[in-house]
């Protein structure tokens, strides 16, 4: 597994992580054997950047990537995100960026991964009612005290970006980034290219239905979140069925999966930016791992941007998009 860098703090991680959300079970039943497996697999394939969130859960999946990492925690850096507020049953209660919360929160994920130090802290959401300074400030404070090492964002807008980092350092920003979620090329990408912040790529595969993962909510758990995505309802999902349809015959073309294909298209864009492909069955972990050793060439990457333009998807990314900053 290659090495890539975040940001101009140069945070060394392999060149594909893992996002471990599908591990909480929120798109479907928690295994937490099976999980296990997945993360002593990924270490074995030398993935060492695994993505996280108090709000995963809630809070069982900083337990679970504790577990799993106990005694190796020299082999794995270590991302997690607060602010998204949930019950103990998932159900959501709001952002929260108050600085006076901010270590509390800390203190808790610390807790729970059982470690004495986190690598990437991010703030999961833009809090509206809370100025980012107060927030960030509150942040870098963990960063002097020894808790957190980097701090990160997470569906931040470029001008909140810019705030943010203009109070403290911000190592990396957390988006939706791949094929058909385009949209940080626009302004995002340019914004913390110019400030020397790196780019972790979440959801590369259009939360698996790029895959070929399902192609009808109605397949998945009622638990799901997907079920309640705009792009998977309606007209949105018979058009979006056309793409994936699409991604599968250039990947059979190509002599590989499409989520290969997608993670290595995405790995092109830049060596700044880390894709984190979620999973939570070892099947699909080796199938994304080996995706970091496709290259494509240059006449491939075009071929892929020009079939899969910005704005080729059909529906917003979440039901509420009053939760993204813009």
């Amino acid at each position: 597994m290659q090495t890539r860098y975040i940001g101009s703090a140069r945070l060394a991680v392999s060149a594909l992580g893992l996002g471990c959300m599908p591990m909480a079970g929120m798109y479907g039943s928690r295994e937490e054997a099976e999980s296990l497996r997945v993360l002593a697999r990924a270490l074995e394939l030398g993935c060492t950047f695994f993505d996280t969130a108090d709000a995963y859960g809630p809070f069982t999946n900083e337990r679970l990537l504790g577990k799993a990492l106990a005694g190796r925690r020299e082999q794995a850096v270590i991302g997690t995100k607060f602010g998204n507020i949930r019950r103990d049953d998932g159900s959501f209660l709001g952002v929260n960026g108050d600085p006076g919360y901010v270590p509390q929160a800390c203190d808790a994920s610390l807790a729970r991964l059982g470690v004495d130090y986190i690598d990437l802290y991010y703030l999961h959401r833009v809090d509206p009612q809370v100025p980012i300074e107060e927030t960030v400030g509150a942040m870098g404070e963990l960063v002097s005290a020894g808790k957190v090492r980097y701090l990160g964002l997470s569906e931040a807008a470029p001008a909140t970006i810019r705030r943010a980092h203009a109070t403290h350092p911000i190592t990396a920003l957390q988006t939706e980034y791949s094929l058909w979620s385009r949209d940080p090329e626009r302004e995002i990408l340019p914004t913390v290219r110019e400030l020397g912040i790196g780019f972790v790529a979440y959801g590369p595969i259009g939360r698996g239905f790029l895959a070929g993962g399902f192609t009808d909510p109605g397949e998945l758990p009622p638990e799901d979140v997907r079920r309640k995505h705009p792009r998977f309802l309606g007209d949105n999902l018979r058009a979006n069925a056309a793409v994936a349809a699409r991604l599968r015959d250039i990947a059979a073309a190509h002599g590989c999966t499409p989520a290969q294909l997608a993670i290595a298209w995405l790995m092109a864009q830049g060596e700044d930016i880390v894709p984190i492909p979620g999973t939570g069955k070892l099947s699909h972990l080796e199938q994304n791992m080996a995706a970091a050793d496709l290259e494509l060439a240059e006449a491939e990457v075009r071929e892929l941007s020009e079939a899969f333009p910005p704005g080729v998807a059909s529906g917003d990314r979440f039901a509420d998009m009053s939760l993204v900053d813009r």
